[in-house]
């Protein structure tokens, strides 16, 4: 395991290559509020590839938005193209779980020709509201963005408490949420400050529609592999019932596990990952 960093025409994007550089490259793609280190514990049950896990924009030890700046998920797709082209990459696998999925779904629907297979953990395309919510949802985004700007920051009180409440908000063991948290925090002068962007908590301006998710998703034109935690978020139940005749080419598996199936259970997603990637999955 290794720190990676790359320098965008914008900002620095930083990360962890996890494995042997010269076998086939995954681009991986973390959560909402997570970072590189969730991807760790796979890493260890994927030895035929080397994970480029990249701490997304505003996370980790990734660069945050310029001041005055605020964070959309199709900015999120702008930034790993950079990255692609930058590094000059051939063909890659492009593995996402949450918020990484979603903008991995985004970027194989966007660029067809740089991804040769893509798996989507506990996602399966963009969020998306009806048109008519959108008034009140770029009202409640304005001013959740004015509330975080006047308001103070709060701060970790105890390295040990912060892994105890997210290991309970996450529904993970604390062996993952000790993965994460290590790479978020920081301790200065004796007291502790998260690395996250605290914008990133702030309420997105816009959604795109149904419709639009559609667009997108039809659009992916790789083998794709879904999986989902038998007690995972309902929300990703939803939209996979929904939505799982868009991608022509679609693998679903269900795991047991919450949302961070792929830290708490990495044996069994990483099997399942490893067969689809063989072509062992039908």
């Amino acid at each position: 395991m290794r720190e990676l960093s790359f320098t965008l025409s914008h900002l620095t994007l930083r990360g962890l290559g996890l494995g042997d550089p010269q076998k086939p490259m995954i681009l991986a793609l973390h959560g909402w509020l997570d970072n590189a280190a969730s991807f760790i514990p796979l890493s260890q049950y994927l030895t035929d590839y080397y994970i480029v896990a990249i701490d997304i924009t505003g996370h980790g030890l990734s660069d945050h938005r310029a001041k005055g700046s605020h964070y959309h998920q199709i900015d999120f797709v702008h930034d790993i193209h950079e990255l692609v082209e930058s590094q000059d990459w051939p063909p890659f696998i492009l593995m996402g779980h949450s918020m990484g999925g979603i903008i991995a779904s985004y970027y194989a629907s966007c660029f067809p020709e740089k991804v040769s297979q893509l798996i989507s953990i506990e996602s399966f395309g963009p969020m998306s509201k009806e048109p008519s919510s959108s008034p009140a949802q770029l009202r409640e985004s304005i001013e959740s963005r004015i509330k975080a700007n006047s308001s103070a920051a709060k701060h970790p009180t105890s390295l040990e408490s912060t892994i105890e409440a997210r290991s309970k908000a996450g529904d993970m063991s604390e062996a993952s949420a000790t993965l994460l948290v290590n790479r978020n925090i920081e301790a200065r002068d004796g007291q502790y400050f998260f690395k996250t962007d605290r914008r990133l908590r702030t309420i997105s301006s816009t959604r795109i529609t149904e419709s639009q998710a559609e667009a997108f998703m039809r659009s992916i034109a790789c083998p794709m592999l879904v999986i989902l935690g038998d007690k995972g978020y309902e929300s990703m139940k939803k939209a996979l019932s929904n939505r799982k005749s868009w991608v022509a080419n679609s693998h679903i598996i269900e795991c047991e596990g919450h949302h961070h199936l792929h830290m708490d259970d990495p044996i069994s997603v990483s099997n399942y990952i490893n067969g689809f990637l063989l072509g062992k999955i039908a």
